[in-house]
């Protein structure tokens, strides 16, 4: 790492202007390092959970249930970034609740490497709360090291903190995956709790590089508000006790009892956050129109996402059943299919980039409704794709490389609609909401895993060639459904292009 710190002329005051990290503020590496070691922790447990929920020497559970419970956990992961930026905002500020989001994250895979089955669905809770805590604090801090939106060294330095994302999930699969699956799942969660120590261990010995404002809590809770807030959390909670222990001493529990509500909160969540602010009175007419617009691109987002998450858990539970993984001979772990979008992401991001730079100079680049459009087409022809070794899987092993194409539609599909997304929800996002509509963006995950959740839980086979064919069509016709209404859409959106 040193020999990538340089001098560097950076503006004065810019924390960590004395050197550089690929001509980007000192503590952008800190950044870099702590988000790709939990990255390397999150997607490493997350190849081996659906895997270790159906194999004989994990749990046992029959392919919907595991299915349901991968969902679950997605799902809430994304539903808790919005209350972590709020800690992050009124609480404990960007920093500190970083640091405790990594303690928890690395406390939850050490329970998950329990070789007990009691403590797993805690261990897993604790890695969704400490996920939920990071993910919106981290992205804040590295917007934190630069001077402001204006800054020409911004975006480049987002680009390179999303390329150690990318490093992270790829080496995940092939290490954490192989240990788990070749030597002892609990190992390869234990390895997991390893990753975050270390992405933990760098982000506290490097956050002398980080800005000042990181430690500031930007809008406190006041006297009032923390009371109002601790006497309602306690009432939750409370109502959340008596009725689980109701439940339990009828003897009528079953994991049902936690998934359902969680999935439906999944879904009844974001509805609420939209409408709340869609209903606000002090929104002008054009920031109304705009949210309107907004709803457009969230819910075909909630599509596009039920499909392409699926990647990690019926994909993965097809390819474990009947996908040949020899090569010459040898044999290779299915949880290493996990490494293929990253690798994707990472070979294919440049080109995007190069391909809509070159369509911007000669005014033909596709606007972001066609963009979203096309990353709904192709993660519905991803699916029809998966048709074709479903229906061939009845005669035996298909090749690997159905499942690396599946994936290589999504990739595409996902660098169509994901960084537009991300862009068109800070462009359209009314000011009094700027920084919650990001949260917003993330719900959209959370309503596409929910529903994938939901019809696992109540018996829907999503490894069926029917059911694969009535999703890969739904993505299809919402694509074709916004390209359609794309006028409509445009004169919702007033100035944003």
């Amino acid at each position: 790492m040193a020999s990538s710190l340089t001098k560097d002329s950076a503006l004065p005051g810019t924390p960590g202007s004395e050197k550089s990290f690929f001509g980007h503020p000192r503590g952008l590496a800190t950044l870099f390092m702590t988000e790709m070691w939990e990255r390397f922790s999150y997607y490493g447990m997350r190849a081996l959970l659906p895997l270790y929920l159906v194999a004989p020497a994990g749990l046992g559970l029959d392919a919907g249930t595991a299915i349901a419970i991968y969902s679950v956990y997605v799902s809430t992961v994304y539903l808790l970034a919005m209350p972590g930026g709020w800690f992050g905002d009124r609480v404990w500020g960007p920093r500190k609740t970083v640091a405790i989001a990594g303690s928890v994250i690395m406390a939850g895979h050490l329970v998950l490497a329990l070789p007990t089955a009691g403590t797993f669905y805690f261990g897993l809770l604790l890695v969704a709360v400490g996920s939920g805590l990071l993910k919106s604090n981290i992205s804040t801090m590295v917007g934190h090291l630069y001077d402001g939106p204006n800054d020409p060294r911004r975006d480049g330095g987002f680009t390179v903190f999303y390329m150690g994302i990318n490093l992270g999930a790829f080496a995940a699969p092939l290490v954490i995956g192989t240990v788990g699956q070749k030597v002892n799942w609990h190992l390869g969660f234990a390895l997991a709790a390893l990753g975050m120590a270390l992405g933990l261990a760098q982000f506290l010995l490097g956050s002398r590089h980080l800005s000042a404002k990181s430690s500031v809590v930007p809008k406190p809770l006041d006297v009032a508000e923390r009371n109002a807030t601790l006497r309602k959390s306690m009432i939750w909670l409370l109502i959340a006790v008596v009725f689980y222990a109701i439940v339990v001493g009828t003897g009528t529990y079953t994991l049902n009892w936690v998934m359902v509500p969680l999935m439906v909160i999944g879904l009844v969540v974001p509805v609420m956050v939209l409408a709340r602010i869609k209903r606000d009175k002090e929104l002008t007419r054009t920031e109304q129109s705009k949210v309107s617009g907004y709803i457009w691109f969230f819910v075909a987002a909630a599509v596009f996402w039920m499909i392409y998450d699926q990647g990690g858990s019926t994909l993965a539970l097809f390819a474990e059943k009947n996908v040949d993984t020899q090569v010459f001979g040898w044999e290779f772990p299915v949880s290493w299919f996990q490494s293929v979008n990253p690798v994707l992401v990472m070979a294919l991001a440049p080109v995007f980039a190069t391909v809509w730079l070159a369509l911007n100079r000669s005014d033909r680049e596709p606007s972001t409704i066609a963009k979203f459009s096309g990353g709904l087409v192709m993660v519905g022809i991803s699916f029809f794709v998966f048709l074709l070794p479903l229906t061939a899987a009845d005669g035996g092993a298909v090749s690997p490389w159905w499942i690396v194409l599946i994936y290589f539609c999504q990739t595409t599909g996902e660098l169509m609609l994901s960084p537009v997304g991300l862009s068109v929800t800070t462009k359209m996002a009314p000011a009094k909401y700027a920084s919650q509509m990001m949260g917003v963006w993330f719900l959209a995950v959370t309503a596409g895993d929910a529903v994938t959740g939901l019809l696992s839980t109540y018996g829907v086979d999503l490894n069926k060639t029917s059911v694969v064919a009535a999703e890969a069509a739904l993505a299809v016709l919402a694509g074709v459904g916004v390209f359609m209404y794309r006028r409509k859409v445009k004169e919702l959106m007033g100035d944003v292009r």
